[in-house]
């Protein structure tokens, strides 16, 4: 099944609207384009713009026609579309795999496919089909999807902020206030959790994926463990932005999955959401214990696990078994992060 669409990059001129704006034939969005960002925007799908021109013309453009806010990162220049999109990439911490572009120009659709192969390409006439294609369409639509356009605003305000920040990074983590919240998951909890698996991919430690189905009969389950995270700061919230699964299995609470959602990586709060499954452990007299299996992106997921202690005890083919036996209170990296229960 292919990776589901988390960005569609735009060109501007003859493709949301009709026209060059710099000619000063700029015409109003095209309904077709109007329809399918405000429909992808309620999947919880991100906008972007990747375009050629002057960024003052165009961003009036879009903020004449009320939909500047709907894009999450704006880059207009003169130089390669590719390279725009490589920093809206980097910009809104997403993989290649996971951005579509969308051009009226088949060179500049040629020139985004060969230098990132990874990256959906379209022509501007199937505009009208993109709401309608699988790659578009989430299993799920959270209301943490829907605002999802509005937590990427906040992390440009924490940016901007970091940016001016005088001090060290790990003076700017201290300056955020982050709380984080851990719970068993509930019912209300399980299509967000259906959602990060099927989204996350960086910071996924098996690449498992599970349905709702297996959500719920996990958190049934008298073996095992299912939690939620979620995070605020004193610029807003996150939304839930990690889930933790356990099983118990002899004398070990083997970690099944973890992940967290690539928009807090770099806040450092994955090693606090293992501390607190392995303060769970130690509660309940067990031994921490963790898998992983290596994919193609989530190398800093086992990286993250060796940081908290985690030492590797057994491997099976491709799957590794690692156990903790730092106390909770010794790992290192989490005293940035307030743990609420």
């Amino acid at each position: 099944m292919a990776t589901t669409v988390k960005c569609l990059v735009w060109d501007l001129d003859d493709t949301v609207w009709p026209g060059v704006v710099l000619e000063s034939d700029g015409g109003a969005p095209k309904p077709e384009a109007l329809h399918a960002i405000r429909t992808l925007d309620e999947r919880g799908i991100l906008h972007a713009v990747a375009s050629r021109g002057e960024p003052a013309a165009a961003t009036a453009h879009l903020r004449a026609h009320d939909i500047e806010d709907m894009f999450s990162a704006i880059e207009i220049s003169w130089g390669p579309k590719s390279e725009a999109v490589r920093r809206i990439a980097e910009a809104l911490n997403i993989g290649h795999d996971t951005i579509a572009f969308v051009d009226n120009d088949p060179v500049e659709l040629a020139e985004v496919a060969a230098a990132l192969p990874e990256v959906r390409c379209y022509p501007a006439d199937r505009i009208a089909e993109l709401p309608g294609l699988p790659e578009f369409t989430p299993a799920t639509a959270t209301s943490e999807a829907r605002g999802r356009r509005s937590l990427y605003r906040a992390e440009r305000e924490r940016q901007a902020s970091q940016a001016e920040f005088a001090g060290s990074d790990a003076d700017f983590l201290a300056s955020l206030d982050l709380v984080m919240t851990v719970r068993e998951a509930g019912e209300a909890d399980l299509l967000r959790a259906h959602e990060l698996t099927e989204r996350t991919h960086q910071l996924n430690t098996t690449g498992v994926t599970f349905d709702l189905g297996e959500l719920r009969a996990l958190c049934a389950s008298p073996d095992h463990e299912v939690l939620v995270a979620s995070l605020t700061d004193r610029f807003g919230g996150y939304g839930t932005i990690g889930l933790a699964v356990t099983e118990r299995r002899g004398p070990d609470a083997v970690l099944l999955l973890l992940l967290m959602s690539c928009r807090v990586m770099s806040r450092g709060v994955g090693t606090a959401l293992i501390a607190e499954v392995v303060r769970r452990a130690h509660d309940a007299g067990l031994r921490p214990a963790a898998e992983f299996v290596a994919t193609p992106l989530n190398r800093v997921m086992l990286v993250t696990l060796r940081f908290a202690g985690f030492e590797v005890v057994d491997t099976d083919g491709e799957r590794i078994l690692l156990a903790c036996s730092v106390p909770p209170e010794h790992i290192s990296g989490t005293g940035h992060v307030e743990v609420v229960r």
